[in-house]
């Protein structure tokens, strides 16, 4: 339960850190994507300001024309033409005069009488259009008290106001405004430097009023009071809101794609931060595409480069976890598993010993018999104990002597009583077989390979005690620039999950250190880890014959 109680504190650090990583990240996106609503805002209210400033410039020709326009345009007297007869500006459909009766009149539709002499300059095609357009206008302005919605003076100049913005869209609107009464007073000014004394040379006093946009149905005029005496005239003209709509539009293009333009009625009150301050028309941005980014924002790059050292860290930290636990489970198994192991022998020397010494053994048979068990306890005390110093000096590093370069085929020979010995006391005998005739050079620690092939016989004799026939085969054969040693019994053999931890340190446990046979599971880890240090390899062959076969390989030495 213990490593379990480990993973649960450490999944529950895991969980923390993520939930803190995911809050985070969450909180940093959301402020990230407000900053970009903000300037994507921003952005929109700055190509509006200067949309609106191009559309009322735009307009400023077309209303300083009609402001400037003398009176006797629009009442000749009868031995004349007016000029507007003749030509005109392409976004006016139509000038008109309301005489003081309400009678609507055109200059450019003159007396059948005054007809001839606008010369060839008008076809009759254009006339009849142009009557066609006043009739329209007569229909359109009938009921419509247009003298009552037109100013007798200028309106007075809107001052500009300061504000004080608390936040970003507070700001960009009070901006705007500013912009909307900067551009009124701009067009007031530019109405304002017209002497009426001058434009207008009349007998009697001609009072000219401020030109007024405004709307009429779906006609959109421009129109004024004009005071000649006591009688009061309303001139102007009738534009030609789609053709004007259409040029407007196009010389914004650049700035709002898809902006549109709306009327405003009278007497609402418009969104003036979004109003031209030349006529009664609102600007519609519709929808806007601004340039996204380039490449990754800085604050993604910081989340991506704090949640790959978060999982990293989590990562190395599982890693530490795990080996720790593992080291504290291969220390508890190792002290079961030795506590086992010496716990026979020791009372078996307990016990022989006291009955030797005791003389209570008289017969000199089964002394030898005594004395040969105790020999043989003490030689298995003795490779114990000799594979976990091994092992210890491997691991600490200093468990490689110094290398020589033998003959592989010698070094076996020399080995082999040693080997036969401890066959023969589990009543197996050993094979020996050189299937080369020529020299097996290696470059080897000569302790440390006869360890190996010491613990590969051992562990035979263990798990192959009983095996038929009861031999032990050791083959040595080169092939390809490599020594192969094969030991080989004909036990049992090994199991699908016995293969999975066969070279792993201190594979047994307590439990199966005394359910199989005498050992720790420590001889094969410990030979794998000493033929890796000579630069060859130990490896298990699962070839589906009986037994288990083990190789050692090592590199030849190159000789000279």
């Amino acid at each position: 339960m213990r490593p379990a109680r480990v993973w649960l504190v450490f999944g529950a650090c895991v969980a923390g850190l993520l939930g803190a990583m995911v809050w985070i990240s969450l909180t940093v996106l959301r402020l990230e994507r407000a900053e970009q609503d903000a300037r994507a805002q921003a952005a929109l209210e700055e190509n509006t300001r200067l949309a609106l400033w191009r559309l009322d410039s735009a307009l400023m020709p077309l209303l300083a024309e009609e402001t400037a326009r003398p009176f006797s345009d629009y009442a000749p007297d009868s031995s004349t033409v007016s000029p507007l007869a003749r030509a005109t500006s392409p976004e006016v459909l139509l000038h008109f005069q309301i005489m003081p009766g309400g009678a609507v009149t055109s200059p450019q539709v003159p007396d059948a009488q005054l007809r001839p002499l606008m010369g060839k300059g008008v076809s009759a095609a254009i006339m009849s259009e142009r009557a066609r357009r006043l009739e329209s206008l007569r229909a359109t302005l009938t009921g419509a008290d247009l003298v009552a919605r037109l100013p007798r003076e200028p309106a007075p100049l809107a001052p500009v106001v300061a504000t004080s913005a608390v936040d970003e869209g507070s700001m960009q609107k009070m901006k705007s405004v500013q912009e909307y009464v900067a551009r009124q007073q701009t067009y007031q000014k530019s109405n304002a430097t017209i002497p009426p004394a001058a434009v207008f040379p009349r007998p009697a006093p001609v009072q000219p009023g401020a030109l007024t946009a405004v709307w009429v149905g779906d006609a959109l005029l421009l129109a004024r009071r004009v005071g000649v005496g006591n009688v009061v005239h309303v001139q102007g003209c009738w534009v030609d809101w789609p053709h004007l709509r259409r040029e407007l539009l196009a010389s914004i293009q650049d700035l709002l794609p898809a902006a549109s333009l709306e009327p405003v009625a009278a007497g609402a009150r418009p969104d003036e931060e979004r109003r031209l301050a030349t006529l009664p028309v609102r600007l519609v941005t519709g929808a806007v595409s601004l340039p996204a980014g380039a490449g990754v924002s800085p604050a993604r790059l910081s989340l991506a480069g704090a949640w790959a050292f978060a999982v990293l860290a989590a990562l190395a930290v599982a890693a530490l976890l795990r080996g720790v636990v593992e080291l504290s489970e291969r220390r508890h198994v190792f002290v079961s598993a030795v506590t086992h192991e010496l716990r026979t022998p020791l009372t078996t020397f307990r016990l022989y010993t006291d009955m030797l010494a005791d003389d209570m053994v008289t017969d000199e048979a089964r002394r030898r018999e005594y004395i040969a068990r105790l020999r043989d306890e003490a030689q298995r005390l003795g490779h114990l104990v000799e594979n976990v110093l091994f092992y210890a000096r491997v691991e600490s590093g200093r468990g490689e002597a110094a290398r020589e370069t033998v003959d592989l085929q010698a070094l076996v020979q020399d080995t082999r009583p040693r080997l036969a010995e401890r066959a023969a006391r589990a009543n197996l005998e050993i094979g020996f077989e050189a299937r080369t005739s020529e020299p097996v050079p290696v470059h080897v620690d000569r302790s440390a390979i006869e360890q190996v092939l010491l613990n590969l016989v051992d562990n035979a004799c263990k798990y192959a005690a009983r095996s038929t026939p009861p031999r032990i085969e050791v083959r040595l054969e080169r092939s390809d620039g490599r020594a192969f040693v094969r030991v080989s019994d004909h036990g049992p053999g090994l199991s699908a999950a016995e293969r999975r931890r066969l070279f792993q340190p201190f594979s047994k446990s307590d439990r199966d250190a005394a359910n199989s046979a005498p050992g720790i599971g420590l001889g094969l880890a410990l030979s794998r880890r000493l033929a890796r240090a000579q630069g060859g390899e130990l490896t298990l062959d699962a070839s589906g014959r009986s037994g288990a076969v083990f190789v050692l390989s090592l590199p030849l030495a190159r000789t000279t």
